[in-house]
Protein backbone atom coordinates (compact mmCIF):
# COMPACT_ATOMS: atom_id res chain seq x y z
CA UNK A 1 0.00 0.00 0.00
CA UNK A 2 1.10 3.56 -0.69
CA UNK A 3 2.30 5.36 2.39
CA UNK A 4 -0.24 7.70 3.96
CA UNK A 5 1.18 11.10 4.92
CA UNK A 6 -0.35 14.25 6.41
CA UNK A 7 -1.57 16.61 3.67
CA UNK A 8 1.18 18.78 2.19
CA UNK A 9 3.98 17.30 4.30
CA UNK A 10 7.18 16.08 2.64
CA UNK A 11 8.29 12.55 3.46
CA UNK A 12 11.67 13.60 4.98
CA UNK A 13 9.92 16.05 7.33
CA UNK A 14 7.47 13.36 8.39
CA UNK A 15 10.30 10.91 9.07
CA UNK A 16 12.12 13.53 11.13
CA UNK A 17 9.03 14.10 13.24
CA UNK A 18 8.51 10.37 13.76
CA UNK A 19 12.11 10.01 14.96
CA UNK A 20 11.58 12.82 17.44
CA UNK A 21 8.33 11.30 18.67
CA UNK A 22 10.22 8.04 19.29
CA UNK A 23 12.73 9.91 21.43
CA UNK A 24 9.85 11.23 23.57
CA UNK A 25 7.82 8.06 24.16
CA UNK A 26 10.12 5.19 23.12
CA UNK A 27 10.27 3.17 19.89
CA UNK A 28 7.65 0.70 21.05
CA UNK A 29 5.00 3.38 21.39
CA UNK A 30 5.21 4.90 17.91
CA UNK A 31 3.71 2.80 15.11
CA UNK A 32 3.75 3.59 11.38
CA UNK A 33 3.16 0.23 9.68
CA UNK A 34 -0.17 -0.38 8.01
CA UNK A 35 -0.90 -3.53 10.03
CA UNK A 36 -0.28 -1.73 13.32
CA UNK A 37 -2.50 1.16 12.26
CA UNK A 38 -5.51 -1.05 11.46
CA UNK A 39 -6.89 -0.51 14.98
CA UNK A 40 -7.15 3.21 14.21
CA UNK A 41 -9.48 2.74 11.26
CA UNK A 42 -13.26 2.95 11.42
CA UNK A 43 -14.45 -0.57 12.33
CA UNK A 44 -17.71 0.15 10.48
CA UNK A 45 -16.53 2.08 7.41
CA UNK A 46 -19.18 4.03 5.54
CA UNK A 47 -19.42 4.89 1.87
CA UNK A 48 -18.35 2.76 -1.05
CA UNK A 49 -14.75 4.04 -0.75
CA UNK A 50 -13.96 4.67 2.95
CA UNK A 51 -11.49 7.41 3.84
CA UNK A 52 -7.86 6.52 4.42
CA UNK A 53 -6.64 6.50 7.99
CA UNK A 54 -3.77 7.62 10.18
CA UNK A 55 -0.14 8.01 9.11
CA UNK A 56 1.14 7.01 12.55
CA UNK A 57 0.05 6.57 16.16
CA UNK A 58 1.81 7.62 19.36
CA UNK A 59 1.03 6.38 22.88
CA UNK A 60 2.31 8.82 25.52
CA UNK A 61 2.50 7.95 29.21
CA UNK A 62 2.49 11.37 30.89
CA UNK A 63 1.15 14.87 30.46
CA UNK A 64 4.72 16.04 29.88
CA UNK A 65 5.08 13.63 26.96
CA UNK A 66 1.83 14.93 25.47
CA UNK A 67 3.19 18.46 25.75
CA UNK A 68 6.37 17.52 23.92
CA UNK A 69 4.42 15.73 21.17
CA UNK A 70 2.34 18.85 20.64
CA UNK A 71 5.42 21.08 20.50
CA UNK A 72 7.04 18.86 17.85
CA UNK A 73 3.80 18.80 15.85
CA UNK A 74 3.79 22.60 15.80
CA UNK A 75 7.42 22.79 14.66
CA UNK A 76 7.01 20.30 11.81
CA UNK A 77 3.36 20.93 10.88
CA UNK A 78 1.99 17.53 11.86
CA UNK A 79 -1.79 17.32 12.37
CA UNK A 80 -2.69 15.30 15.49
CA UNK A 81 -5.80 13.28 16.28
CA UNK A 82 -6.17 12.59 20.02
CA UNK A 83 -8.23 9.61 21.19
CA UNK A 84 -8.73 7.78 24.47
CA UNK A 85 -9.87 4.19 24.92
CA UNK A 86 -12.97 2.30 23.79
CA UNK A 87 -14.33 1.88 20.27
CA UNK A 88 -16.51 4.89 19.27
CA UNK A 89 -18.48 2.46 17.11
CA UNK A 90 -20.95 4.07 14.72
CA UNK A 91 -19.19 7.44 14.94
CA UNK A 92 -15.93 6.70 13.13
CA UNK A 93 -13.95 4.66 15.64
CA UNK A 94 -10.43 5.93 16.31
CA UNK A 95 -9.94 7.09 12.72
CA UNK A 96 -8.72 10.68 12.30
CA UNK A 97 -11.09 13.22 10.85
CA UNK A 98 -8.27 14.31 8.52
CA UNK A 99 -6.65 11.47 6.58
CA UNK A 100 -2.93 11.23 7.33
CA UNK A 101 -3.12 12.80 10.78
CA UNK A 102 -1.10 11.22 13.58
CA UNK A 103 -3.19 9.58 16.29
CA UNK A 104 -2.24 10.48 19.87
CA UNK A 105 -3.53 7.48 21.80
CA UNK A 106 -3.89 8.64 25.40
CA UNK A 107 -5.82 5.49 26.25
CA UNK A 108 -3.05 2.90 26.04
CA UNK A 109 -0.69 4.08 28.80
CA UNK A 110 -2.41 7.03 30.49
CA UNK A 111 -4.79 4.75 32.35
CA UNK A 112 -4.37 5.59 36.03
CA UNK A 113 -7.12 6.16 38.57
CA UNK A 114 -5.38 9.03 40.35
CA UNK A 115 -7.83 9.47 43.23
CA UNK A 116 -11.17 8.24 44.48
CA UNK A 117 -12.70 10.08 47.42
CA UNK A 118 -15.42 7.96 48.98
CA UNK A 119 -16.47 10.62 51.48
CA UNK A 120 -17.16 13.30 48.86
CA UNK A 121 -17.95 10.94 46.01
CA UNK A 122 -15.58 11.75 43.16
CA UNK A 123 -12.77 10.29 41.06
CA UNK A 124 -9.83 11.89 39.26
CA UNK A 125 -8.93 9.91 36.14
CA UNK A 126 -6.65 9.72 33.14
CA UNK A 127 -8.20 9.13 29.69
CA UNK A 128 -7.35 5.41 29.54
CA UNK A 129 -9.58 4.48 32.48
CA UNK A 130 -12.58 2.52 31.19
CA UNK A 131 -15.93 2.07 32.90
CA UNK A 132 -14.93 -1.51 33.70
CA UNK A 133 -11.68 -0.26 35.28
CA UNK A 134 -13.45 2.27 37.47
CA UNK A 135 -16.22 -0.18 38.43
CA UNK A 136 -13.72 -2.79 39.58
CA UNK A 137 -11.76 -0.18 41.54
CA UNK A 138 -14.90 1.07 43.29
CA UNK A 139 -16.00 -2.44 44.16
CA UNK A 140 -12.64 -3.10 45.81
CA UNK A 141 -11.92 0.28 47.38
CA UNK A 142 -15.04 2.45 47.62
CA UNK A 143 -18.12 0.19 47.51
CA UNK A 144 -20.49 2.91 48.70
CA UNK A 145 -20.05 4.70 45.35
CA UNK A 146 -21.76 3.90 42.06
CA UNK A 147 -20.65 5.05 38.63
CA UNK A 148 -22.88 5.90 35.71
CA UNK A 149 -22.01 3.98 32.55
CA UNK A 150 -23.24 4.07 28.95
CA UNK A 151 -24.55 1.04 27.05
CA UNK A 152 -21.06 -0.37 26.48
CA UNK A 153 -18.57 -0.36 29.34
CA UNK A 154 -15.30 -0.66 27.43
CA UNK A 155 -15.12 3.05 26.70
CA UNK A 156 -13.21 5.82 28.45
CA UNK A 157 -14.95 7.71 31.25
CA UNK A 158 -13.07 10.81 30.11
CA UNK A 159 -13.69 10.23 26.40
CA UNK A 160 -17.40 9.58 26.78
CA UNK A 161 -17.85 12.69 28.89
CA UNK A 162 -15.92 14.86 26.44
CA UNK A 163 -18.14 13.60 23.62
CA UNK A 164 -21.14 14.54 25.78
CA UNK A 165 -22.22 10.93 26.09
CA UNK A 166 -24.98 9.79 28.42
CA UNK A 167 -25.71 7.03 30.89
CA UNK A 168 -28.82 5.86 32.68
CA UNK A 169 -28.69 6.50 36.44
CA UNK A 170 -29.78 9.84 37.95
CA UNK A 171 -26.22 10.94 37.05
CA UNK A 172 -26.86 10.16 33.37
CA UNK A 173 -25.78 13.53 31.93
CA UNK A 174 -22.06 12.89 32.21
CA UNK A 175 -20.92 16.42 31.43
CA UNK A 176 -23.10 17.75 34.25
CA UNK A 177 -21.01 15.73 36.72
CA UNK A 178 -17.61 16.46 35.20
CA UNK A 179 -15.55 18.61 37.55
CA UNK A 180 -12.12 19.89 36.62
CA UNK A 181 -9.88 19.27 33.61
CA UNK A 182 -6.16 19.21 32.94
CA UNK A 183 -5.61 20.12 29.28
CA UNK A 184 -2.60 20.33 27.01
CA UNK A 185 -3.37 23.25 24.71
CA UNK A 186 -2.44 23.38 21.00
CA UNK A 187 0.72 25.34 21.83
CA UNK A 188 1.97 22.66 24.24
CA UNK A 189 1.13 24.68 27.34
CA UNK A 190 -0.84 22.87 30.07
CA UNK A 191 -3.83 24.31 31.96
CA UNK A 192 -6.09 23.20 34.77
CA UNK A 193 -9.66 24.45 34.91
CA UNK A 194 -11.92 25.36 37.82
CA UNK A 195 -10.48 25.18 41.32
CA UNK A 196 -7.53 23.21 39.92
CA UNK A 197 -6.07 26.52 38.77
CA UNK A 198 -5.48 27.44 42.44
CA UNK A 199 -2.13 25.92 43.55
CA UNK A 200 -2.65 23.50 46.42
CA UNK A 201 -6.46 23.57 46.12
CA UNK A 202 -8.34 20.68 47.76
CA UNK A 203 -11.64 21.54 46.05
CA UNK A 204 -10.75 20.81 42.41
CA UNK A 205 -13.29 17.98 42.13
CA UNK A 206 -15.83 19.64 44.46
CA UNK A 207 -16.62 22.91 42.62
CA UNK A 208 -16.26 22.82 38.87
CA UNK A 209 -16.68 26.51 38.07
CA UNK A 210 -13.80 28.28 39.83
CA UNK A 211 -13.51 31.99 39.01
CA UNK A 212 -13.99 33.85 35.74
CA UNK A 213 -15.14 32.38 32.42
CA UNK A 214 -15.92 28.66 32.51
CA UNK A 215 -13.91 27.04 29.67
CA UNK A 216 -14.54 23.32 30.30
CA UNK A 217 -17.23 23.02 27.66
CA UNK A 218 -14.82 24.28 25.00
CA UNK A 219 -12.97 20.96 25.30
CA UNK A 220 -16.03 18.79 24.61
CA UNK A 221 -16.60 17.61 21.02
CA UNK A 222 -13.78 20.01 20.14
CA UNK A 223 -10.27 20.29 18.80
CA UNK A 224 -8.85 22.83 21.23
CA UNK A 225 -6.68 20.59 23.39
CA UNK A 226 -5.84 17.14 24.73
CA UNK A 227 -7.40 16.37 28.11
CA UNK A 228 -4.97 14.44 30.31
CA UNK A 229 -6.94 14.41 33.59
CA UNK A 230 -10.62 14.81 34.46
CA UNK A 231 -12.66 14.73 37.64
CA UNK A 232 -16.04 13.02 37.73
CA UNK A 233 -18.54 13.06 40.58
CA UNK A 234 -20.08 9.74 41.60
CA UNK A 235 -23.43 8.74 43.05
CA UNK A 236 -23.90 7.10 46.45
CA UNK A 237 -25.14 3.54 45.97
CA UNK A 238 -28.85 3.37 46.96
CA UNK A 239 -30.16 0.82 49.49
CA UNK A 240 -32.42 -0.88 46.93
CA UNK A 241 -33.47 -0.68 43.29
CA UNK A 242 -35.97 -2.27 40.93
CA UNK A 243 -35.94 -2.08 37.15
CA UNK A 244 -39.17 -2.18 35.15
CA UNK A 245 -40.29 -2.50 31.55
CA UNK A 246 -43.60 -1.19 30.24
CA UNK A 247 -44.57 -2.48 26.80
CA UNK A 248 -46.71 -0.48 24.35
CA UNK A 249 -48.23 -2.26 21.42
CA UNK A 250 -48.49 0.33 18.64
CA UNK A 251 -45.98 2.66 16.98
CA UNK A 252 -48.49 5.50 17.43
CA UNK A 253 -48.50 4.98 21.22
CA UNK A 254 -45.28 6.98 21.33
CA UNK A 255 -47.16 10.30 21.52
CA UNK A 256 -49.25 9.33 24.55
CA UNK A 257 -46.29 7.66 26.28
CA UNK A 258 -44.09 10.74 25.99
CA UNK A 259 -46.82 13.06 27.22
CA UNK A 260 -47.38 10.84 30.27
CA UNK A 261 -43.65 10.56 30.86
CA UNK A 262 -42.62 14.22 30.91
CA UNK A 263 -44.27 15.35 34.16
CA UNK A 264 -43.04 12.16 35.88
CA UNK A 265 -39.49 12.80 34.71
CA UNK A 266 -38.94 16.55 34.90
CA UNK A 267 -38.70 16.66 38.72
CA UNK A 268 -36.71 13.38 38.81
CA UNK A 269 -39.52 11.61 40.62
CA UNK A 270 -40.99 9.08 40.32
CA UNK A 271 -38.88 8.60 37.15
CA UNK A 272 -35.52 9.07 38.85
CA UNK A 273 -33.09 7.71 36.31
CA UNK A 274 -32.59 8.31 32.58
CA UNK A 275 -35.23 5.98 31.11
CA UNK A 276 -34.98 4.60 27.59
CA UNK A 277 -37.82 4.00 25.18
CA UNK A 278 -36.63 1.32 22.74
CA UNK A 279 -38.42 -0.08 19.73
CA UNK A 280 -38.91 -3.78 19.08
CA UNK A 281 -36.28 -4.03 16.34
CA UNK A 282 -33.58 -2.76 18.69
CA UNK A 283 -34.63 -5.16 21.45
CA UNK A 284 -34.97 -8.15 19.11
CA UNK A 285 -31.63 -7.32 17.53
CA UNK A 286 -29.81 -7.97 20.81
CA UNK A 287 -31.21 -11.52 21.20
CA UNK A 288 -31.66 -12.81 17.65
CA UNK A 289 -30.55 -12.71 14.04
CA UNK A 290 -32.58 -10.94 11.39
CA UNK A 291 -32.99 -14.11 9.33
CA UNK A 292 -35.04 -15.66 12.15
CA UNK A 293 -37.77 -13.14 11.39
CA UNK A 294 -37.30 -12.31 7.72
CA UNK A 295 -34.83 -13.45 5.06
CA UNK A 296 -35.79 -11.10 2.25
CA UNK A 297 -34.64 -7.72 0.97
CA UNK A 298 -35.96 -4.40 2.20
CA UNK A 299 -37.07 -3.40 5.68
CA UNK A 300 -38.67 -5.88 8.05
CA UNK A 301 -42.34 -6.31 7.05
CA UNK A 302 -45.20 -5.74 9.49
CA UNK A 303 -45.82 -9.45 10.00
CA UNK A 304 -42.19 -10.02 11.06
CA UNK A 305 -42.43 -7.18 13.56
CA UNK A 306 -45.68 -8.60 14.96
CA UNK A 307 -44.03 -11.99 15.39
CA UNK A 308 -41.10 -10.37 17.21
CA UNK A 309 -43.51 -8.73 19.63
CA UNK A 310 -45.47 -11.93 20.23
CA UNK A 311 -42.52 -14.30 20.69
CA UNK A 312 -40.47 -11.93 22.85
CA UNK A 313 -43.36 -10.65 24.97
CA UNK A 314 -42.59 -7.04 24.08
CA UNK A 315 -44.35 -4.10 22.47
CA UNK A 316 -43.46 -1.94 19.50
CA UNK A 317 -42.12 0.53 22.12
CA UNK A 318 -40.63 -0.66 25.42
CA UNK A 319 -39.89 1.74 28.26
CA UNK A 320 -37.11 0.73 30.67
CA UNK A 321 -36.34 2.54 33.91
CA UNK A 322 -35.09 1.97 37.44
CA UNK A 323 -36.37 3.19 40.79
CA UNK A 324 -33.96 3.63 43.72
CA UNK A 325 -34.19 4.14 47.48
CA UNK A 326 -35.46 2.41 50.62
CA UNK A 327 -37.85 -0.42 49.69
CA UNK A 328 -41.03 1.51 50.69
CA UNK A 329 -40.00 4.39 48.40
CA UNK A 330 -39.24 1.98 45.58
CA UNK A 331 -42.67 0.38 45.90
CA UNK A 332 -44.44 3.74 46.07
CA UNK A 333 -42.69 5.06 42.97
CA UNK A 334 -43.26 1.85 41.03
CA UNK A 335 -46.97 2.08 41.80
CA UNK A 336 -47.14 5.67 40.57
CA UNK A 337 -45.30 4.77 37.36
CA UNK A 338 -47.43 1.66 36.75
CA UNK A 339 -50.71 3.51 37.26
CA UNK A 340 -49.67 6.39 34.99
CA UNK A 341 -48.59 4.32 32.01
CA UNK A 342 -51.23 1.62 32.15
CA UNK A 343 -53.61 4.32 30.92
CA UNK A 344 -52.22 3.47 27.47
CA UNK A 345 -54.47 0.76 25.96
CA UNK A 346 -52.72 -2.59 25.68
CA UNK A 347 -49.74 -1.63 27.81
CA UNK A 348 -48.21 -4.11 30.25
CA UNK A 349 -45.96 -3.57 33.28
CA UNK A 350 -43.37 -5.93 34.75
CA UNK A 351 -40.12 -5.75 36.72
CA UNK A 352 -36.87 -7.67 36.59
CA UNK A 353 -38.26 -9.80 39.45
CA UNK A 354 -41.18 -10.93 37.25
CA UNK A 355 -39.32 -12.12 34.14
CA UNK A 356 -36.53 -14.72 34.28
CA UNK A 357 -33.62 -13.95 31.98
CA UNK A 358 -32.62 -17.63 31.81
CA UNK A 359 -35.95 -18.79 30.37
CA UNK A 360 -37.43 -15.63 28.80
CA UNK A 361 -35.47 -14.35 25.82
CA UNK A 362 -37.50 -11.16 25.73
CA UNK A 363 -36.37 -10.34 29.28
CA UNK A 364 -32.70 -10.06 28.38
CA UNK A 365 -32.72 -6.31 27.76
CA UNK A 366 -34.68 -5.76 31.00
CA UNK A 367 -31.98 -7.50 33.03
CA UNK A 368 -29.17 -5.82 31.10
CA UNK A 369 -30.76 -2.44 31.84
CA UNK A 370 -30.93 -3.41 35.53
CA UNK A 371 -27.19 -4.02 35.54
CA UNK A 372 -26.36 -0.84 33.63
CA UNK A 373 -28.78 1.28 35.68
CA UNK A 374 -26.99 0.08 38.81
CA UNK A 375 -23.56 1.09 37.57
CA UNK A 376 -22.43 -2.36 36.39
CA UNK A 377 -20.77 -2.05 32.96
CA UNK A 378 -21.94 -4.40 30.24
CA UNK A 379 -21.07 -5.33 26.65
CA UNK A 380 -24.33 -7.10 25.85
CA UNK A 381 -25.52 -4.38 23.47
CA UNK A 382 -22.75 -5.46 21.08
CA UNK A 383 -24.90 -8.49 20.26
CA UNK A 384 -26.96 -6.13 18.12
CA UNK A 385 -24.18 -6.29 15.52
CA UNK A 386 -24.89 -10.01 15.06
CA UNK A 387 -28.39 -9.16 13.82
CA UNK A 388 -27.03 -8.76 10.27
CA UNK A 389 -23.97 -10.47 8.69
CA UNK A 390 -20.68 -8.59 9.20
CA UNK A 391 -22.70 -6.11 11.18
CA UNK A 392 -21.92 -2.42 11.46
CA UNK A 393 -23.98 0.63 12.19
CA UNK A 394 -24.11 4.34 11.57
CA UNK A 395 -25.77 6.51 14.20
CA UNK A 396 -28.30 9.23 13.37
CA UNK A 397 -28.91 11.12 16.60
CA UNK A 398 -31.26 14.10 16.51
CA UNK A 399 -32.57 15.73 19.67
CA UNK A 400 -36.33 15.66 20.25
CA UNK A 401 -38.49 17.72 22.55
CA UNK A 402 -40.29 15.67 25.24
CA UNK A 403 -43.59 16.37 23.50
CA UNK A 404 -45.66 13.46 22.27
CA UNK A 405 -46.73 14.80 18.90
CA UNK A 406 -43.25 16.13 18.19
CA UNK A 407 -41.55 12.85 19.12
CA UNK A 408 -43.95 10.79 17.00
CA UNK A 409 -43.47 13.13 14.05
CA UNK A 410 -39.70 12.79 14.29
CA UNK A 411 -39.81 9.00 14.70
CA UNK A 412 -42.14 8.55 11.74
CA UNK A 413 -40.04 10.85 9.60
CA UNK A 414 -36.92 8.75 10.23
CA UNK A 415 -38.71 5.41 9.94
CA UNK A 416 -40.39 6.34 6.63
CA UNK A 417 -37.09 7.40 5.10
CA UNK A 418 -35.46 4.23 6.42
CA UNK A 419 -38.21 2.21 4.72
CA UNK A 420 -37.49 3.97 1.42
CA UNK A 421 -33.80 3.11 1.68
CA UNK A 422 -34.46 -0.50 2.65
CA UNK A 423 -33.14 0.01 6.19
CA UNK A 424 -34.62 -1.31 9.41
CA UNK A 425 -35.57 1.40 11.92
CA UNK A 426 -33.80 0.23 15.09
CA UNK A 427 -34.10 3.15 17.51
CA UNK A 428 -34.43 4.44 21.03
CA UNK A 429 -35.24 7.66 22.83
CA UNK A 430 -32.94 8.38 25.79
CA UNK A 431 -34.97 10.63 28.04
CA UNK A 432 -33.32 13.60 29.73
CA UNK A 433 -35.14 16.13 31.86
CA UNK A 434 -36.30 18.43 29.07
CA UNK A 435 -35.11 16.71 25.90
CA UNK A 436 -34.72 13.27 24.40
CA UNK A 437 -31.78 11.89 22.43
CA UNK A 438 -33.40 10.06 19.50
CA UNK A 439 -30.81 7.51 18.37
CA UNK A 440 -31.50 5.57 15.19
CA UNK A 441 -28.95 2.85 14.42
CA UNK A 442 -28.66 2.29 10.67
CA UNK A 443 -27.47 -1.33 10.47
CA UNK A 444 -25.55 -2.62 7.45
CA UNK A 445 -23.23 -5.36 6.20
CA UNK A 446 -19.74 -3.82 6.33
CA UNK A 447 -18.48 -6.20 3.62
CA UNK A 448 -20.88 -4.80 1.00
CA UNK A 449 -19.97 -1.45 -0.56
CA UNK A 450 -23.54 -0.78 -1.70
CA UNK A 451 -24.88 -1.19 1.85
CA UNK A 452 -22.15 1.05 3.29
CA UNK A 453 -23.00 3.72 0.72
CA UNK A 454 -26.75 3.38 1.21
CA UNK A 455 -26.43 3.90 4.97
CA UNK A 456 -24.33 7.01 4.39
CA UNK A 457 -26.73 8.37 1.77
CA UNK A 458 -29.67 7.81 4.10
CA UNK A 459 -27.91 9.59 6.96
CA UNK A 460 -27.17 12.59 4.73
CA UNK A 461 -30.81 12.84 3.68
CA UNK A 462 -31.99 12.54 7.28
CA UNK A 463 -29.62 15.29 8.47
CA UNK A 464 -30.89 17.76 5.89
CA UNK A 465 -34.55 16.88 6.34
CA UNK A 466 -34.28 17.02 10.12
CA UNK A 467 -32.61 20.44 9.93
CA UNK A 468 -35.39 21.69 7.66
CA UNK A 469 -37.82 20.80 10.47
CA UNK A 470 -35.67 22.42 13.16
CA UNK A 471 -33.99 19.27 14.50
CA UNK A 472 -30.25 19.03 15.10
CA UNK A 473 -27.96 16.09 15.89
CA UNK A 474 -26.12 15.96 19.21
CA UNK A 475 -23.31 13.77 17.88
CA UNK A 476 -22.33 12.30 14.53
CA UNK A 477 -19.94 10.18 12.49
CA UNK A 478 -16.66 11.65 11.20
CA UNK A 479 -17.94 11.58 7.62
CA UNK A 480 -20.94 13.73 8.54
CA UNK A 481 -19.41 16.32 10.86
CA UNK A 482 -19.17 19.13 8.30
CA UNK A 483 -22.76 18.58 7.22
CA UNK A 484 -24.11 18.57 10.78
CA UNK A 485 -22.14 21.67 11.78
CA UNK A 486 -23.51 23.43 8.68
CA UNK A 487 -27.06 22.89 10.00
CA UNK A 488 -26.23 24.97 13.09
CA UNK A 489 -26.39 28.06 10.91
CA UNK A 490 -28.60 30.57 12.70
CA UNK A 491 -27.28 34.10 12.18
CA UNK A 492 -25.45 33.20 8.95
CA UNK A 493 -23.30 30.63 10.72
CA UNK A 494 -22.36 32.79 13.70
CA UNK A 495 -21.69 29.75 15.88
CA UNK A 496 -19.20 28.18 13.48
CA UNK A 497 -17.49 31.54 12.96
CA UNK A 498 -17.09 31.80 16.74
CA UNK A 499 -15.61 28.30 16.90
CA UNK A 500 -13.23 29.07 14.04
CA UNK A 501 -12.07 32.32 15.64
CA UNK A 502 -11.21 30.50 18.87
CA UNK A 503 -9.57 27.69 16.88
CA UNK A 504 -7.32 30.07 14.95
CA UNK A 505 -6.35 31.98 18.10
CA UNK A 506 -5.48 28.92 20.19
CA UNK A 507 -4.16 26.72 17.37
CA UNK A 508 -2.56 28.99 14.76
CA UNK A 509 -0.81 26.06 13.06
CA UNK A 510 -4.00 23.97 12.85
CA UNK A 511 -2.35 20.91 14.37
CA UNK A 512 -5.07 19.81 16.81
CA UNK A 513 -7.67 17.39 15.35
CA UNK A 514 -8.45 19.32 12.15
CA UNK A 515 -12.11 18.99 11.18
CA UNK A 516 -13.37 17.58 14.50
CA UNK A 517 -17.06 18.54 14.81
CA UNK A 518 -16.81 20.41 11.51
CA UNK A 519 -14.31 22.94 12.89
CA UNK A 520 -11.25 23.44 10.71
CA UNK A 521 -8.22 25.57 11.45
CA UNK A 522 -7.15 28.10 8.85
CA UNK A 523 -4.61 25.74 7.26
CA UNK A 524 -7.16 23.03 6.39
CA UNK A 525 -10.35 24.98 5.92
CA UNK A 526 -10.49 23.99 2.25
CA UNK A 527 -10.68 20.33 3.36
CA UNK A 528 -14.36 20.72 4.26
CA UNK A 529 -16.79 18.46 2.44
Amino acid sequence: MARVLPPGLAEPDFDTAIARFREVVGDKYVVTEDGDLARYRDPYPVGSEPATGASAAISPETTEQVQEIVRIANEVGIPLSPISTGKNNGYGGGQPRLSGAVVVNTGERMNRILEVNEKYGYALLEPGVSYFDLYEYLQANAPSLMLDCPDLGWGSVVGNTLDRGVGYTPYGDHLMWQTGLEVVLPTGAVMRTGMGAVPGSNTWQLFQYGFGPFPDGLFTQSNLGIVTKMGIQLMQRPPASTTFVITFDAEEDLAQVVDIMFPLRVNMAPLQNVPVLRNIILDAGVVSKRTEWYDGDGPLPAEAIERMKSELGLGYWNLYGTVYGPPPVVEQYLGMIRDAFLQVPGSQFSTHHDRDEATDRGAHVLHDRHRINNGIPSLDEMKLLEFVPNGGHLGFSPVSAPDGADALRQAQMVRQRADEYGQDYAAQFIVGLREMHHIALLLFDTSKAEQRQRALDLARVLIDEAAAEGYGEYRTHNALMDQVMATYNWGDGALREFHEAIKDALDPNSIMAPGKSGIWGRKYRDQQH
